[in-house]
């Protein structure tokens, strides 16, 4: 099961993605949780100390190793027995998540993420998963990883949006270059919805059969964003308005 959680920054998408992988580990699966921003925020919600994930190495930097042990410069690679153990390398583990990054901020005025996008679909595309694997991708805010096609070969695109304009114009954006990609299935969440209105807005822009689900705004949430070291995990109320979501996910993937 592939996954991958997009929107426009600031929708709260890096909440949302960091809520289903400790779900999905909570109900004994294996997560791949890849952060794919090179923002890098889904380790600090998952709970994870920067200093650690300062010291981790970028998938990218996983390259050159494939190449010795594949022996080729192809677009996609089969990470079979020999090439699957350095995932450790790349990895933190915390309980049932394995947890990877794609790369970090690059230095202004530096090349773009072209590189390390090419070399995440890769990756991804030609993971192969235990049936009860599953793999979150934290995406990038915005459309520019769709344009690199980072996303291609995921089951189900998730994309988060809020009550606004802005937030329903890129998933409408969004949408368009997922299926662009091959991507069949794309599914809207609704999120920080305060009232009825606001619920209202974001149905006039999808149909319900898009939706999967819409989280209210939860005051706790926006205040432990501004509290280094406060985890999504503690947040047990936000977590049960997003368990009847990651079912339907389930249910979604299963019809594929």
């Amino acid at each position: 099961m592939k996954i991958a959680v997009s929107g426009k920054g600031g929708v709260g998408k890096t909440t949302i993605a960091a809520a289903l992988v400790k779900l999905f580990s909570g109900a004994n699966h294996r997560v791949y949780a890849i952060d794919a921003d090179p923002d890098v925020c889904l380790a600090a919600t998952l709970g994870i100390p920067d200093d650690i994930t300062s010291e981790l190495k970028p998938l990218v930097e996983m390259k050159e190793l494939i190449y010795a042990r594949t022996g080729g410069e192809g677009s996609f690679f089969t990470l079979n027995p020999e090439i699957d153990d350095v995932l450790d390398d790349f990895c933190i583990c915390l309980d049932n998540i394995r947890y990877l990054r794609m790369g970090g901020v690059k230095k202004g005025g530096s090349s773009c993420y072209c590189r390390e996008n090419a070399f995440l679909n890769a990756i991804v595309s030609s993971l192969l998963l235990d049936r009860n694997d599953v793999v979150i991708m934290d995406m990038g805010a915005g459309i520019e990883h769709l344009s690199r096609g980072t996303a291609r070969g995921v089951d189900l695109m998730l994309v988060v949006v809020e009550p606004g304009l802005n937030s329903v114009n890129t998933a409408g954006l969004v949408k368009k270059l997922a299926a662009d990609l091959g991507i069949k299935k794309v599914r809207i969440i609704g999120n920080k919805v305060r009232n009825k209105r606001e619920k209202d807005f974001i149905l006039k822009y999808f149909p319900e059969k898009e939706i999967l689900g819409f989280v209210d705004y939860d005051e706790d949430v926006w205040e432990s964003s501004m509290e280094r070291g406060s985890t999504i995990a503690s947040k047990e109320c936000f977590l049960r308005n997003i368990k009847y979501i990651q079912q339907k996910i389930v249910n979604e993937i299963k019809m594929n």
